[in-house]
């Protein structure tokens, strides 16, 4: 089995948006292309999840009441940096997108979500961990050659 299709079966996705469809529609279609899902409706909820449950991937949505998500990946990314933040947004501007990717996040995706895209970048986010993992067994190969 290759290293992305095993990355894949375990990874865990988190999805914090405060639309309840967005959360419902998109965890069920990660579920059937066979990641494991969790969501929070909130920032609050986004940030103890993340402590609790230590998502691969976050999907981090930038226009919530109470705490937006430039204000949670300011939180989280320095601290969790294992994860991958994806923000997303129906309302995001140029200005935004790269203040997130300055702050951390991986990548940025405009509502109307489409599943598509959603899946080109979590594999692109799995190949890029994969090459990592590959890359760090090589090196120790490399260090037990005598």
């Amino acid at each position: 089995m290759s290293t992305l299709h095993e990355l894949k079966l375990k990874t865990r996705i988190l999805i914090v948006d405060d639309e309840a469809p967005i959360r419902q529609v998109l965890s069920d279609s990660l579920k059937d292309e066979g990641y494991l899902v969790e969501t929070a409706q909130d920032g609050e909820m986004g940030i103890e999840k993340i402590k609790d449950w230590k998502p691969d991937i976050c999907f981090l949505d930038i226009w919530m009441p109470k705490m937006d998500g430039i204000e949670v990946l300011k939180k989280v990314a320095p601290v969790f940096t294992e994860t991958n933040f994806i923000m997303i947004s129906g309302h995001g501007t140029i200005e935004t997108a790269v203040q997130a990717t300055k702050l951390g996040a991986w990548d940025f995706v405009e509502k109307p979500l489409s599943l598509d895209k959603i899946i080109l970048v979590i594999e692109n986010v799995l190949k890029y961990k994969s090459e990592k993992i590959e890359k760090s067994k090589q090196d120790c190969r490399l260090l037990l050659v005598p």
